[in-house]
């Protein structure tokens, strides 16, 4: 099935697995979006193949980053009409606080969005949205 047969799947069905399962790295990572509206929220399961620190035990960073750069694609292809992934341009992660051996979850904010470039601002958090345990800021060029 093609990537655009799957996306209107899922949007018309509102299962967004499908979709995960189709791109390795969130197949990976294990990845579940959550839609309830318009909220979008994106869940990495804790899973002990992701720490990078067995002594704290902490996620490793680049799972962390990963994920952002997944939440950021995921919620543009639920936001927008895109019927291709967007292609990363940049990403840029502040770590703040250590990612613990718990699932993190993901909001996304869409900063601007042009007719080809979208800025996205995406918080990473575990027991609370109002401590994030990492930021990404994220360029994605849409319909390429």
């Amino acid at each position: 099935m093609k990537f655009a047969e799957i996306l209107n799947s899922c949007r018309a069905s509102s299962d967004w697995s499908p979709l995960v399962q189709s791109i390795p790295y969130a197949r990976f990572l294990n990845l579940r979006v959550d839609i309830k509206g318009d909220a979008f929220t994106c869940i990495l399961p804790f899973d002990q193949k992701l720490v990078g620190n067995p002594v704290l035990p902490a996620l490793h960073g680049g799972a962390t980053g990963g994920f952002l750069e997944c939440a950021g694609m995921f919620f543009l292809l639920f936001q927008t009409e895109t019927q291709s992934p967007p292609k990363t341009i940049d990403v840029n992660i502040d770590y703040l606080r250590t990612g613990l051996a718990q699932d993190t979850y993901a909001n996304v904010v869409m900063v601007k969005q042009g007719r080809r470039v979208a800025n996205l601002r995406i918080e990473a958090w575990q027991s609370s949205p109002d401590k994030p345990i990492a930021l990404g800021h994220c360029n994605f060029m849409l319909g390429a």
